[in-house]
């Protein structure tokens, strides 16, 4: 049995001069569970508190009460508190039913031409977790401890101030530890004044493409590449230019995209291909875009776990010319529910993202940017990087070498230097979609590129994360998933 409180006061509707109070009382109390406003298994407050809140007789409570009990929509005794039944009289619940559809059915909504194109994007769900599911870290292996002893002493020092909120661009330590972090680490060129704490990358690519683009800008992003971009410039009204991704990362925009305004692009770690863009690449997506007059949008995503070849600097990094805003997420990195990242700017649009913010949602909850700072300051962080560098090299050789032995004429990995996840080649024609299916039926978790491609792929394969899962399942799962395999040749 539930027991949720219901101490707060009861808002019933208002009474009819004529309408006697018991029957008012217990007419607005059945109507209320019926129609789900009480729910089952609340409790309701105790009758003196409810008489007074009315101005009523406790005895008329207390019969209401009673009727109600007799009826099957109450259940408690004195000094055990009165609670909604769990299991009410199931045809009044259908009597209700149909009269709640027969009373809301209404004209269509007129919406705006944002609520036509907005798509939802689907967040992680907690089903367990198992070979091979992709875009997750190693959940069971974050330092859950360190984290609630920081929480735990940023929350007994809370402060007025910190109730009140913090800067639209984030809480300043923590933005100045996440410039000194990115320019060290990632060959970034920022200061603490550059960077905005966001809730996450889709915030910031809504951020960006609300300031840049006007509904049929058009708009590049890559091909095959992340859908949540998509999804939030069409949005917006923008159009999307599908642009190839090569063996050097995303290929120069052409000349049907010489109108756009911003270009989406992950160099670091292509997603989902996995490819790293080259040093001369770079040099000449700045070019272009620095001749039309277009900003990038750098998401460099989990490039944090490099395993293989010298670091590249970011783009953002190699930038003279103010084109490139940089953006991160600690969702991968850290884990997902931690709604934070970040998004540097360049010197001349800050106020301009500070003023679009401050209409959004004001500023990124403060308590968790303060532990999170902390958990950054105390070396908690960099501590946290070097570990998971080493157990997901591990994992990575482990598949790496049971799909050497396993998968061999049915799946070919390609080389990846970098992130949470791979990508394995179908050989023998083996389409990808029912590889899919095959290896659920196995309980292996598998995504067919195609998932990330607007148009169709040249060539069949999957996306298989090996960061969140240990040896034991990563070695089950290409067992299974070989099996699946060969059901198909």
């Amino acid at each position: 049995m539930s027991n949720r409180s219901a101490s707060f006061n009861l808002l019933l509707p208002a009474r009819k001069a004529e309408t006697p109070a018991f029957r008012w009382l217990y007419s607005a109390l059945r109507a209320d569970i019926l129609e789900g406003r009480l729910r089952p298994g609340s409790r309701l407050p105790a009758t003196r508190d409810l008489a007074a809140q009315y101005g009523l007789s406790r005895g008329t409570v207390v019969s209401a009460f009673d009727e109600l009990k007799s009826e099957g929509y109450l259940h408690g005794s004195r000094g055990s508190g009165t609670y909604i039944s769990s299991v009410l009289p199931e045809h009044l619940l259908q009597v209700q039913a149909s009269q709640r559809l027969a009373v809301r059915k209404q004209p269509p909504r007129r919406l705006s031409d944002y609520a036509a194109r907005v798509q939802r994007f689907s967040n992680l769900d907690s089903r367990p977790t198992r070979a091979f599911r992709a875009n997750l870290p190693a959940l069971d292996l974050f330092p859950t401890k360190i984290w609630s002893r920081i929480a735990e002493r940023r929350l007994r020092r809370l402060s007025i101030p910190q109730l009140l909120g913090c800067d639209t661009l984030g809480y300043l330590p923590l933005r100045t530890a996440v410039a000194d972090y990115l320019n060290t680490s990632r060959g970034t060129q920022c200061k603490a004044e550059q960077v905005m704490i966001v809730s996450g990358m889709q915030e910031a690519l809504d951020l960006a493409g609300r300031l840049v683009l006007n509904p049929g800008d058009p708009v590049c992003i890559e091909e095959p590449g992340y859908p949540g971009s998509a999804l939030a410039f069409e949005a917006l009204g923008a159009k999307i230019c599908a642009v190839p991704v090569d063996s050097e990362g995303m290929e120069l925009p052409g000349a049907g995209a010489r109108k756009a305004k911003l270009v989406y692009v992950t160099p670091g770690h292509q997603f989902p291909v996995g490819t790293t863009m080259s040093l001369a690449r770079r040099l000449k997506l700045l070019e272009w875009a620095r001749r039309s007059c277009a900003l990038i949008f750098e998401d460099d995503y989990d490039s944090e776990f490099r395993y293989t070849g010298r670091p590249i600097p970011a783009l953002q990094g190699l930038d003279q010319r103010g084109l490139v805003l940089f953006a991160g997420s600690f969702s991968k990195v850290l884990f997902p529910s931690l709604r934070l990242g970040y998004l540097v700017l360049t010197a001349d649009l800050i106020e301009r993202f500070a003023a679009a913010k401050t209409v959004l949602n004001r500023h990124a909850p403060p308590l968790e940017q303060t532990v999170l700072c902390d958990f950054i300051t105390e070396g908690h962080f960099a501590r946290h990087l070097r570990r998971m560098r080493e157990v997901y090299a591990e994992r990575l050789a482990v598949l790496t070498e049971s799909a050497r032995q396993k998968l061999k004429g049915l799946l070919e990995l390609s080389s990846v230097e970098a992130g949470l996840q791979t990508v394995g080649w179908l050989q023998q024609g083996i389409d990808s979609e029912a590889a899919k299916r095959a290896a659920a039926a196995r309980k292996v978790e598998v995504t067919p590129l195609r998932a990330y491609s607007r148009g169709s792929m040249q060539r069949e394969g999957l996306h298989l994360g090996f960061a969140a899962v240990n040896t034991q399942e990563i070695k089950r799962g290409v067992q299974q998933l070989a099996a699946a395999l060969e059901e198909l040749c």
